[in-house]
């Protein structure tokens, strides 16, 4: 039987990512106008767009998958979620996920959207699924890394760039999926200096 992991410690993080993101919905225009990532805006000094950018959609469609990742992963892993370290990390992964695309995506000047940093939240949560020996892990870090390598393979999927109406930004996927590597590397180092 699925148990959800109802308490305000496992649910207050991903409730305020929903809240955040429906609340600059409802701002548009006026949020992508200040808080975008966008390359020349940032080079100009803008750098709040860094994180900003990351909690911003396209259109009603894009807002909506996103908060249902955010709940499917909230049912998957939201045992491991406490408030501030669940933001921490996002913050973390948002920051990541636009130096990334700053850095070694030039091409891409405007960017939004929640599904680069849950890509790096869902790597984590597998494996802390694998930390504690939940096999389907396995599965789900595997899956994560063939979705990944898969998508920089065979491109973005066209039916979801229709449907959020922009191009998808696959290598913000890509740079979120590494911020949860880099987050599980220094874990361990952590661990291993610890103990």
């Amino acid at each position: 039987m699925l148990r959800l992991p109802y308490s305000w410690t496992h649910s207050l993080g991903p409730i305020l990512v929903c809240v955040i993101a429906i609340m600059l919905f409802i701002a548009e225009p006026t949020s992508s106008m200040w808080l975008a990532y966008d390359r020349s805006a940032i080079e100009q000094g803008e750098w709040w767009r860094i994180l900003s950018g990351n909690f911003l959609h396209t259109n009603l469609n894009h807002l909506l998958l996103n908060l249902a990742a955010v709940a499917l992963l909230w049912t998957l892993h939201g045992q491991y979620y406490h408030t501030g370290q669940y933001l921490c990390m996002l913050v973390i992964f948002s920051v990541g996920v636009s130096i990334g695309i700053y850095t070694f995506d030039p091409q891409l000047q405007w960017y939004v959207g929640l599904s680069g940093i849950l890509h790096g939240a869902f790597v984590w949560g597998a494996y802390q699924d694998i930390k504690y020996g939940i096999f389907s892990g396995w599965i789900l870090m595997v899956g994560a890394w063939a979705k990944i390598a898969n998508e920089q393979i065979a491109g973005p999927s066209g039916s979801i760039a229709q449907l959020i109406d922009a191009n998808v930004a696959i290598d913000a996927h890509l740079f979120g999926a590494f911020c949860g590597l880099l987050m599980i590397i220094c874990a361990l180092i952590w661990q291993q200096k610890k103990g």
